[in-house]
């Protein structure tokens, strides 16, 4: 992943930085505590994509 795309890059949910996780070729967005999926290089920025970090499926809003 680019690193000047990570820098464009936010979480959709809060509008926080991203961290690129390579080994598990995720977006991390700490303060949402959710892992947004990277496939084929080409990140998936929605919510209903992205896996919770705590192991809990979060509520719906």
């Amino acid at each position: 992943m680019e690193s000047r795309l990570l820098d464009i890059l936010v979480c959709p949910v809060c509008k926080g930085r991203l961290d690129y996780d390579r080994a598990q070729a995720e977006l991390i967005c700490r303060a949402d505590r959710l892992a947004y999926p990277v496939r084929d290089g080409i990140p998936v920025m929605l919510e209903s994509e992205a896996r919770p970090l705590d192991g809990a499926r979060p509520e719906p809003a």
